[in-house]
């Protein structure tokens, strides 16, 4: 995974700025492209998202976001807000550069440490003025391919590896095509995926787990031969419990991701939060073409010691059908006991220590 850091946001803020500066003459009232905000909303945004991810960290942020905004003054004009995006493009570059290891800050797609404020402070700024650019008529902006595959390696560890970065970077956040895979109706990045030697497991939100459920990719590049039906059903579960105001992030369904060429393979997750005495239930599903490779296994494994790692938990239960050895195989491995049976089904159970 690469690691995020300070001369990447400069790098960033660079480009932003240099190709904002090559528009300045242009009328940044009409909208971005792909956006219902103005060129002229879509910078101070981003300018609101460099000084809120900074903020985040210095403010050591647990619950949500600090409660302030970011607004330009009346009357400044596209120079002006470029030398905001400047400014507040090295406060974030300063906060990561001089941000202790061990800092952690909210964010709603996970917690996350320097280097993934970094990145997201990036994708702001990249996407971002690919959309001003694109309302005010430049259509042929790329950003450098080495900074976009740094991106997609920190953040979208689930895009696939076939395509140039920068494609790939704009397929992954829903503004184009790539050959094979439709623009994306939802999607997200992760910025903080459970990570194994092979494996990629990548959390589904409420939004992505919705198109997911009706049929959608749910922001993944899937094998031929997937989603499997359960994860669909899992991921319109996830919906289901934000919807009830009962959905806690972790505690939901997860696409599996192959790390060598970001197709996801299957579905990983919990039934629901622990209960009131700490018990969870996990269940996963694979498409075929990727079973026999020991990517069950490696999945339960590295969700299971996440699980085991998280406040008020005591136990984790999985149920197997009777008939599906494989899967009686895959939890004895990741460290479950047998227990009880019944009505065609065995169940396991392991304890936290």
């Amino acid at each position: 995974m690469t690691i995020m850091n300070a001369q990447h946001v400069d790098e960033a803020v660079s480009l932003t700025a240099r190709a904002l500066r090559s528009v300045a003459h242009l009328d940044w009232s009409v909208p971005a492209a792909g956006l219902e905000w103005s060129c002229y909303d879509t910078v101070v945004h981003v300018a609101s998202d460099f000084t809120g991810y900074a903020t985040q960290l210095t403010g050591r942020a647990s619950a949500g976001y600090v409660p302030y905004e970011i607004a330009a003054d009346p009357g400044t004009g596209p120079d002006g807000l470029i030398h905001i995006i400047e400014a507040t493009g090295g406060l974030l570059s300063a906060v990561v550069a001089t941000s202790p290891a061990e800092v952690r800050a909210w964010h709603p797609y996970g917690t996350g440490g320097a280097d993934a404020f970094a990145a997201m402070g990036i994708v702001e700024a990249l996407l971002h003025t690919h959309d001003v650019l694109g309302g005010l008529g430049v259509t042929d902006w790329a950003p450098p391919a080495e900074l976009c595959g740094a991106v997609l390696d920190r953040l979208f560890p689930h895009a696939p590896r076939a395509h140039s970065p920068w494609p790939t970077l704009l397929w992954a956040t829903g503004r184009a095509e790539l050959p094979g895979l439709p623009r994306l109706a939802g999607w997200r990045w992760q910025t903080a995926p459970i990570r194994t030697e092979r494996l990629a497991l990548c959390e589904i939100s409420p939004v992505t787990g919705a198109d997911l459920h009706t049929g959608g990719p749910g922001g993944f590049a899937w094998t031929e031969d997937g989603p499997y039906e359960g994860t669909r059903f899992a991921a319109g579960m996830v919906t289901k419990a934000h919807e009830a105001g009962v959905h806690r992030p972790g505690w939901g369904a997860y696409a599996i991701v192959r790390a060598e060429d970001g197709r996801a393979v299957g579905g990983i997750g919990f039934h629901g939060a622990p209960d009131g005495d700490g018990h969870a239930e996990i269940g996963y599903d694979l498409v075929p073409s990727a079973r026999g490779n020991g990517y069950a296994t490696e999945a339960v494994r590295a969700l299971t010691a996440w699980a085991l790692g998280q406040p008020g938990l005591s136990a984790l239960h999985a149920t197997v059908d009777e008939e599906n050895l494989a899967s009686h195989a895959v939890v004895a491995r990741a460290g479950f006991q047998r227990g009880g049976e019944g009505e065609g089904q065995v169940h396991y159970t392991l304890t936290a220590r």
